[in-house]
C-alpha cells in the first residue's frame, strides 16, 4: 500500500522578481532514520567489528601469501601466459591492498614492485625468472619475519633493492616507450602516500 503524499512529495517553488528556485520534493527523508542519542556510534560498531577479526589477520595473510606461491610455482611449470600472469599478478595486488588491513603494512611494497614488473613488461616471456622468486621470497621473507624488531627495516632493505633491480630491468625492456616510461619512474602510489 502506498504511502499517502504529505507536503515534502511535493516541490517547493520560491519565487523572486528575476527567477524561481524550484526544490524538489526529498523522498529519501522518509527512509532516512534519526540517530537517538542511545543509538550505537555506527563507526564504533565497525571499529570493534575489525577488532574482532583481527586475531584472524595472521591466518589470512599466510593464506594470501601460500596463495603468491602457488602461484609462483605455476608460472615456474608452465612458464608466463596468460593464466600463470593473471593468478601471480592478482595474488600480489591482493596481498598489497590487504597489507595495511591486516596489520603487515610493510610488506605492501614488495608487493607493489612485483604488480609493476608484471604490468610494465611488455613481453612476458621477457620477465627474468629469478627476479619474479626474489619479489616472491621478499614477500614471504617480511610477513614470516613480522614479529622481529627489525621487520620494518628489513622490509625497506628488500624493497629497496627489488624497487632498483625492477626499474633497471622496466628501463631497458621500455627504453622505445617513452610515454610509458614516465609512468614507470613516477613515484608510486604508496610512495605518495607516505609524503
Amino acid at each position: 500500500m502506498p504511502t499517502p503524499p504529505t507536503k515534502d512529495d511535493a516541490a517547493a517553488v520560491a519565487t523572486f522578481s528575476d527567477h524561481e528556485v524550484i526544490t524538489p520534493p526529498n523522498k529519501l527523508r522518509r527512509a532516512v532514520k534519526k540517530a537517538s542519542p542511545r543509538d550505537d556510534d555506527p563507526v564504533a560498531l565497525a571499529e570493534q567489528a575489525l577488532a574482532d577479526l583481527s586475531s584472524e589477520f595472521s591466518a589470512w595473510m599466510q593464506q594470501e601469501c601460500d596463495r603468491l606461491d602457488r602461484a609462483r610455482h605455476q608460472v615456474l611449470d608452465s612458464g608466463f601466459n596468460k593464466a600463470t600472469r593473471e593468478a601471480l599478478f592478482h595474488a600480489a595486488h591482493d596481498i598489497k591492498g590487504e597489507a595495511a588491513t591486516f596489520g603487515y603494512p610493510a610488506v605492501a611494497a614488495a608487493a607493489e614492485s612485483l604488480c609493476r614488473l608484471i604490468e610494465h613488461t611488455p613481453s612476458m616471456d621477457r620477465i627474468p625468472v629469478p627476479l619474479m622468486e626474489k619479489h616472491v621470497d621478499a614477500v614471504r621473507a617480511i610477513i614470516r619475519e613480522y614479529s622481529r624488531d627489525d621487520a620494518e627495516a628489513l622490509a625497506v632493505t628488500l624493497t629497496t633493492a627489488l624497487r632498483e633491480v625492477t626499474d633497471e630491468f622496466l628501463i631497458q625492456e621500455n627504453n622505445n616507450r617513452p610515454d610509458h616510461l614516465e609512468a614507470i619512474l613516477g613515484p608510486t602510489l604508496l610512495s605518495r602516500g607516505a609524503a
